[in-house]
């Protein structure tokens, strides 16, 4: 997948205002629209230009496009970093993901858009606009949006739980048409065991309500990042524990990490490579807590001084009739 430079596609530039971007669609959607368009490649073109106004026209996915156009160019190869969207404050329909691609047939029957878009904005349907607030007609009082994140928090975070600053950007549009991101900071009580993509809803930290109406929640959308030394699989956790050849063979007791701090944990006699060792209840806490496996790895001392190498040479004479590749021959 390559990274996709939607002003070019509409020739415009960087600090285009909407109308100028509007402008540029219409123009170039009238070029290249298939019923009327002699071009080889029309067809193509237009789902381009179509994709690159979908991208751009929407406050919200303009702001966190251009966050992560700082760092690509045009045609490179391109995967979004993980946790790329993190942060970002946006309205919407619903709790979870960035605003996604509008109905299918937006946009002049474009149709699908490429992986590249749905790679950012996903697949759900069409989330809001950080346009103008809504305006009171007279009908009484109009309660704020909903806002919604996603907020990357440590591993021992939703293990432990506890109280933490965050950080988030809120595309807003001004009274010339631009859009700037403007931040602010949370702290957010963080409930012990919580689960990958869980929502914590914040009351009245959404947009402010009109006429004395109450404001707008803000749904967090948890994302939990990769731990140097646990993995995370659903409520289990699981690490990689590396023990010698003769404590698998023989059984040994071991010094074992937790994220409670460290344990003794045995390894039983005859225990061969990628073993699991389950400790439950040690993953994530909850009402059905999680449990804790440590996968066995055999690592095998280095052999360089003559006392090392007959040692390894006695062992081999030991077991001179073992063939490790017996399964392979059979």
């Amino acid at each position: 997948m390559e990274f996709k430079d939607y002003y070019a596609t509409l020739g415009v530039g960087r600090s285009a205002t909407p109308d100028e971007i509007k402008r540029a669609y219409r123009k170039l959607a009238r070029k290249y629209h298939p019923d009327v368009s002699k071009e080889p490649d029309a067809e193509a073109r237009f789902k381009a230009v179509a994709e690159a106004h979908e991208a751009l026209i929407d406050a919200e996915r303009r702001a966190a496009y251009d966050d992560i156009a700082q760092r690509h160019a045009s045609g490179q190869p391109f995967e979004p970093p993980a946790g790329w969207d993190s942060g970002f404050e946006y309205t919407g329909r619903g709790p979870g993901g960035m605003p996604g691609r509008p109905p299918h047939g937006h946009a002049g029957d474009a149709g699908d858009f490429s992986d590249f878009f749905e790679s950012l904005f996903g697949r759900g349907d069409f989330g809001g606009t950080a346009g103008p607030p809504r305006r009171n007609a007279g009908a009484g009082p109009v309660p704020g949006r909903d806002h919604h994140a996603k907020v990357a928090i440590d591993l021992l975070d939703a293990y432990q739980g506890g109280r933490r600053a965050i950080s988030l950007r809120m595309p807003v549009v001004d009274a010339t048409g631009r859009t700037t991101l403007q931040s602010r900071q949370l702290e957010v009580r963080i409930p012990k065991g919580v689960r990958e993509g869980q929502h914590l809803r914040l009351a009245g930290q959404g947009a402010a309500g009109q006429g004395g109406a109450p404001a707008g929640d803000l749904y967090l959308e948890l994302q939990i990042l990769p731990h140097p030394v646990f993995r995370l699989e659903g409520g289990d956790l699981s690490f990689d524990l590396p023990v010698a050849p003769w404590e698998a063979a023989l059984g040994a007791t071991v010094t074992a990490p937790t994220p409670d701090g460290r344990v003794q944990l045995s390894v039983p006699p005859g225990s061969s490579q990628g073993r699991r060792l389950r400790l439950k209840g040690k993953g994530l806490p909850g009402k059905l807590p999680g449990d804790l496996y440590a996968v066995l790895s055999i690592a095998l001392p280095p052999a360089v001084a003559e006392p090392e190498q007959a040692a390894y040479g006695a062992l081999a004479r030991a077991f001179a009739t073992y063939n490790p590749r017996a399964a392979l021959e059979a």
